[in-house]
């Protein structure tokens, strides 16, 4: 204790001077002693430089790991663990297994962040090539165009237009539109928004259809495509509104793409989304219900069309919901996890036009039977026209022509 007086009459400037490594052996001995009694560890510095404080026999003593070693920084959110032997003495070295060079992780997240960037860009062509197949299908086949394709044909229009709106949103906002919140980057912003709003509310509008035809056995001929639109392209709207006002008074930056901590805005949008799902998922369970106890028997056209817009929704909506809900997860700081979290994400966000265009279009009967029709007919009036012409060529067939005069003159 009679240190003390001498401590605080060291001249400041000399302490300052001082070797961390060796300020740290002196504190650590002179405040800890007193704690421990009996057998343990002394004060130690490693050859890496970290300060290991006297510390009792059998413990495992973890202290952050170093920041900077021979000029290069690593992160200190980790920690190095050393054990203090029963007879008093260190091990031999710590276990720096955890602190990992901050660069290194910087390069690893960078290969991850462009490969999850080139599976975004890869996915959503994809996808919208396919939309747009599935478009031109649904626009060109009037044959089949009843109530039921229709919602289909909104949902991929709605799907287009939320791909094309991400498009925009990676061609153009670059780092310097999205720090100062140009008016164009957050209406492009909303736009996107909505459009992926839209997505859900036509997915419910499928759920609508195909609850009110199955469970509640109404016709579906007093159900009105107005009804749709409204539910599909109407209600989205007031939605992204309140949405863009509360984003303009509370959380005005970075072109309105992210969230601010401790702002919810961004839940008065994603709040309908998870109802529509919810609601959604009660429909789908009453259908397979129903479809399973009442309707297996049944071999009408008209309820193996319903049984096969089922599964396409049974498969489509789980795998929306689980896109959606991926961005209420948080992957924890274990860095497989992350990655595997930014592939899976990647992958299902940028895929989902395509697995839309293949479960309601390209794979519905209906849709394959007008196409083989008009495959059929293209084929017959193609041959007709080539017979007319074969059979239009003989009689000015210069070989055919002489054949003709030499009967007249032998007739003759």
């Amino acid at each position: 204790i009679s240190i003390f007086p001498q401590l605080i009459m060291v001249n400041a400037e000399h302490f300052l001077q001082l070797n961390i490594s060796i300020a740290c052996m002196y504190f650590m001995k002179l405040f800890v002693t007193f704690y421990f009694i009996g057998v343990a560890c002394n004060v130690s510095i490693d050859i890496i430089g970290t300060c290991w404080p006297r510390s009792a026999a059998g413990q495992v003593v973890a202290r952050p790991c170093p920041e900077y070693f021979q000029g290069v920084q690593y992160n200190t959110t980790g920690n190095v663990y050393r054990e203090c032997h029963l007879n008093g003495s260190w091990a031999g070295r710590g276990d720096y297994t955890q602190c990992q060079e901050i660069l290194k992780q910087e390069k690893k997240s960078k290969v991850h962040y462009h490969i999850a960037i080139v599976i975004n860009f890869l996915g959503h062509s994809i996808s919208l090539c396919a939309l747009l197949v599935a478009f031109i299908l649904f626009l060109r086949l009037r044959s089949i165009r009843c109530l039921r394709n229709i919602i289909h044909w909104n949902l991929i229009t709605a799907f287009i237009l939320r791909n094309v709106t991400w498009f925009v949103m990676q061609l153009t906002m670059s780092h310097e539109a999205h720090d100062s919140n140009v008016v164009w980057c957050r209406l492009v912003t909303i736009a996107h928004n909505y459009f992926y709003v839209t997505n859900f509310f036509w997915m419910f509008g499928e759920g609508c259809y195909l609850h009110t035809a199955i469970v509640l056995t109404y016709s579906t001929d007093k159900l009105r495509k107005w009804m749709f639109i409204c539910i599909g392209w109407c209600i989205p709207f007031p939605i992204i509104v309140a949405w863009a006002i509360g984003k303009l008074y509370y959380d005005n930056e970075k072109c309105w793409f992210g969230k601010k901590a401790g702002v919810y805005t961004d839940f008065i949008y994603q709040g309908p989304v998870i109802l529509v799902l919810l609601i959604n998922f009660i429909f789908l369970f009453n259908i397979v219900r129903i479809l399973m106890t009442k309707l297996r028997a049944s071999t009408t056209s008209e309820t193996i069309q319903y049984r096969k817009a089922v599964k396409a929704t049974l498969v489509l909506l789980p795998l929306l919901g689980i896109t959606y809900m991926l961005f209420f997860v948080t992957p924890g700081e274990d860095e497989v996890s992350r990655i595997v979290f930014i592939y899976f994400n990647s992958f299902l966000q940028s895929f989902q036009g395509f697995f839309v265009s293949v479960f309601y279009c390209f794979l519905n009967s209906e849709v394959r039977s007008a196409v083989r029709k008009r495959w059929h007919r293209w084929q017959d009036k193609h041959s007709i026209r080539a017979r007319v012409a074969r059979a239009m060529s003989i009689p000015t067939s210069p070989t055919r022509v002489s054949f003709h005069s030499i009967k007249q003159s032998s007739a003759i």
